[in-house]
């Protein structure tokens, strides 16, 4: 057994006991402070790079040899940000599938390459104006930097995992100020259960990662909705017709964005890293036509914060964002559809509002409310994480008195989505990812095997009753064999050494599992070894 088993054997028997608990902290706390910053530093590039877009545009406008300049610019950025992705290919789209898939078992991610690919890329990209977001690269960036920790501490594949998840919190936590949405994203759709041990350092990682990213761009929450009128129970009925609606727009989005992936990729005469060169035309004709739409969708939050509500632009600026993402989204361009798709279920609620005011005469100073509904609905039914959904949009309008609309709206377009057979988005891109590599994703039912393990004495689960052993999730013990016999496992029954168990397992969780009963059923003293 290698030294670096044996410390992790060593770990996890000791974090059996109640004292050494605090050692979940410390390693949360670590883990935020490197994932925080990977994060903290792609925002501030971002927030500097969005800047220098708009103030570039603004200032050209109307001069058409600078704006030629432009053109050639922003082609040029586009070229490079092409050679960035043939450098590391993980480092293309969100991000999120990415780690999704490497927490499954199907991908293993270069930290290094990813983390220089995806913040020089992504930062290009939003200099270029394209419909993109920073939160699903910071989930990534904060997943590497762990995943770069973790192999510096010479951490076994098990903790490595743990350390993933920690860090794609810590980079949401970071990406929106939104510790709690962080984890509860993680535990959600990245590690996709909620287990006690890895909630405390899932938690501490986005919390910390918060901490500073709040100590550098401020405690105000993402969006500034200050007249969060509290709708009457009479017109609760417009809130179940707002959640069927983001329902059914949350399930034509998932199918545009996958479908426009699959557009690009019939486009076998050009070269992947010459595919960027679409969506940046689209950005210089948007940039001197309707440059609201650039970017990730600051300028169209300002528009609705500043009540600006006519009816014909709100319309215009929803269309034309759709089909911009999903041009920009599908040629592979490192970025994310988080903030985009927020941005336009917030003006899907706009419009639901405004019409509801001309058609049925209700308030005016509803409208916000519907805005932070139908964002919160319609990332329901695009992500399905409604935990995640609901929590999420509390955290980043400030407001946690809203809850029950919010979780109404939620529910009910969750509810449409699915009955639409809407695959969630993150889901579908990482099937993308897979099918693009020639790796399919198959149903755990059809891939299981069984592996048979021998009970050492004095190992962990010597002399112990099978109910009274942390069996790892997802493994199910069919059998024990002793001496001559074998027979059905039952909670009552004791597990002694010499004895040899079967245990029924998927064979993509193949590595993590017999790691996991491996350490499990092994000699105590090796156990120790340093």
């Amino acid at each position: 057994m290698n030294d670096t088993m044996a410390k992790n054997i060593k770990t996890r028997l000791s974090n059996k006991k109640g004292s050494e608990q605090i050692k979940f902290v410390l390693e949360g706390v670590l883990i935020g402070l490197v994932a925080g910053i990977s994060a903290i530093i792609y925002r501030f590039l971002l927030t500097k790079a969005e800047a220098f877009l708009f103030g570039t545009i603004k200032t050209i406008n109307g001069n058409f040899l600078y704006m030629f300049f432009w053109g050639v610019f922003i082609i040029l950025l586009s070229l490079i940000i092409g050679k960035l992705i043939k450098f590391e290919p993980m480092a293309n789209g969100s991000g999120i599938p990415q780690v999704s898939g490497e927490m499954k078992g199907y991908l293993s991610q270069n930290p290094i390459k990813v983390l220089i690919a995806k913040i020089i890329g992504g930062t290009l990209c939003i200099v270029s104006g394209f419909s993109l977001g920073r939160e699903g690269p910071s989930i990534q960036l904060g997943a590497m930097s762990a995943k770069l920790l973790a192999r510096i501490q010479k951490k076994g594949k098990t903790k490595e995992k743990v350390y993933l998840s920690c860090g794609a919190g810590a980079g949401l936590a970071a990406a929106f100020n939104a510790p709690l949405a962080g984890a509860m994203f993680t535990m959600e759709e990245i590690h996709k259960n909620f287990d006690g041990r890895i909630i405390v350092s899932v938690m501490t990682a986005s919390i910390t990662a918060d901490f500073l990213a709040k100590s550098i761009f401020g405690l105000s929450p993402v969006f500034h909705y200050t007249n969060l009128q509290t709708i009457p129970l009479k017109y609760f009925g417009l809130i179940i017709i707002l959640g069927v609606i983001l329902g059914v727009c949350g399930s034509i989005y998932n199918k545009v964005m996958v479908y426009s992936q699959h557009i690009y990729a019939k486009l076998n005469k050009i070269k992947t890293e010459y595919k960027i060169l679409i969506p940046t035309v689209f950005a210089f004709i948007l940039a001197f036509t309707l440059p609201d739409v650039l970017a990730g969708g600051n300028q169209m939050v300002k528009i609705l914060e500043n009540n600006q509500y006519i009816l014909s632009t709100l319309i215009t600026l929803l269309i034309v964002k759709f089909i911009f993402s999903a041009i920009c989204f599908g040629s592979g361009a490192p970025g994310g559809i988080f903030f985009p798709l927020l941005v336009l279920g917030s003006f899907i609620g706009a419009i639901f509002a405004v019409v509801c005011t001309n058609l049925i005469g209700i308030s005016a100073d509803f409208t916000q409310k519907f805005i932070i509904l139908a964002m919160a609905g319609f990332f329901c039914a695009t992500v399905r994480a409604p935990f995640t959904g609901i929590i999420l949009i509390a955290e980043m309008t400030g407001s946690l008195s809203h809850m029950i609309s919010i979780s109404l709206v939620c529910i009910i377009s969750y509810v449409v989505a699915y009955i639409f057979k809407s695959e969630p988005i993150y889901e579908s891109l990482l099937d993308n990812i897979l099918k693009k590599q020639k790796i399919e994703l198959k149903e755990p039912s059809n891939e299981t095997m069984l592996v048979t393990y021998n009970i050492a004495f004095e190992s962990e689960v010597d002399g112990r009753r099978l109910d009274e052993i942390e069996w790892p999730k997802n493994c199910l013990l069919v059998a024990i064999e002793r001496g001559n016999k074998e027979f059905i496992p039952r909670g009552y029954n004791t597990i002694k050494a010499g004895d040899f168990i079967t245990v029924l397992i998927n064979e993509n969780e193949m590595n993590y599992m017999n790691e996991m009963l491996t350490q499990m059923c092994c000699e105590k003293e090796k156990k120790y070894i340093d």
